[in-house]
């Protein structure tokens, strides 16, 4: 009678923790307007770098994932109001965000850049853009930075990556910066984007958190982030990563450390 209330007791015990087992059912949190990170397309199918990497990540771990797209100005408190487990949304590791959220391993690492109508600037600096206009996504890092040291510039915050370059290319802003790669990918290479050049050197953001771009989850889910921690390995030693990475982008994107 003993053993059997043990065992009992135990059972009981293991049902009432958390644990992010194989076959385990998780939802996602993604963007879609961020090419060629995510997209929609005009049938609704999601796709791009952050969504392969999300299907792989949960194929790793063998779980049984839904994707659910969000606005990114709502996918954090989204993701504190549990609509989904985890977010995959090209999310940079900050101090700030780390106060809201938990974060996996570095998944990619790319620098931001600016972008004006070619010729009009040698330099993004301070000076140069005093009284100029900046476009940038609001509550991100980037925007962040360019606050905090172009002081004497007007800043226009959009809630969308992409439209950091319509507001430039419609003329409602002198200069973006965004991604090195989203500026290049989804903006410079397309149509709309003639007549526009990246200006200036890569920037690398000053993120005292240890830079990089990681899947975010909710505060204290330390069964979950090991799981995706390893899961983003086995992706790494593998060659998935790679062969994801190598349809979008024809450098390394890998994170360093």
């Amino acid at each position: 009678m003993i053993r059997s209330l043990a065992g009992a007791l135990a059972l009981a015990i293991v049902a009432a923790t958390p644990v992010y087992a194989q076959n385990q059912k998780l939802r996602v949190g993604v963007e879609g307007n961020y090419p060629p990170f995510s997209m929609i397309a005009p049938d609704g199918k999601l796709s791009g770098f952050d969504i392969d990497i999300a299907n792989a990540v949960c194929a790793a771990m063998k779980a049984d994932c839904t994707l659910v797209q969000q606005e990114f100005d709502g996918i954090i408190p989204a993701l504190n109001a549990k609509k989904f487990d985890m977010i995959v949304a090209s999310l940079t590791i900050t101090e700030e965000r780390k106060k809201a959220v938990d974060f996996s391993d570095p998944y990619y690492d790319v620098p931001s850049r600016f972008v004006a109508k070619a010729g009009a600037f040698t330099e993004a600096t301070p000076a140069s853009l005093k009284g100029k206009k900046i476009t940038v996504l609001r509550n991100s890092p980037r925007a962040k930075y360019v606050q905090e040291r172009f002081k004497e510039s007007e800043v226009l915050l959009v809630a969308k990556e992409t439209e950091v370059y319509l507001e430039l290319a419609a003329g409602r802003g002198d200069i973006a910066f965004g991604s090195s790669v989203v500026s290049g990918e989804a903006f410079l290479k397309k149509p709309e984007g003639k007549g526009f050049a990246q200006v200036g050197p890569t920037v690398i953001l000053d993120t005292t958190a240890g830079a990089g771009v990681g899947i975010a989850l909710r505060k204290g889910e330390d069964d979950l982030r090991t799981k995706i921690n390893a899961a983003l390995k086995e992706i790494r030693a593998n060659g998935t990563y790679k062969s994801l990475a190598d349809k979008y982008f024809d450098f390394d994107i890998a994170p360093k450390s």
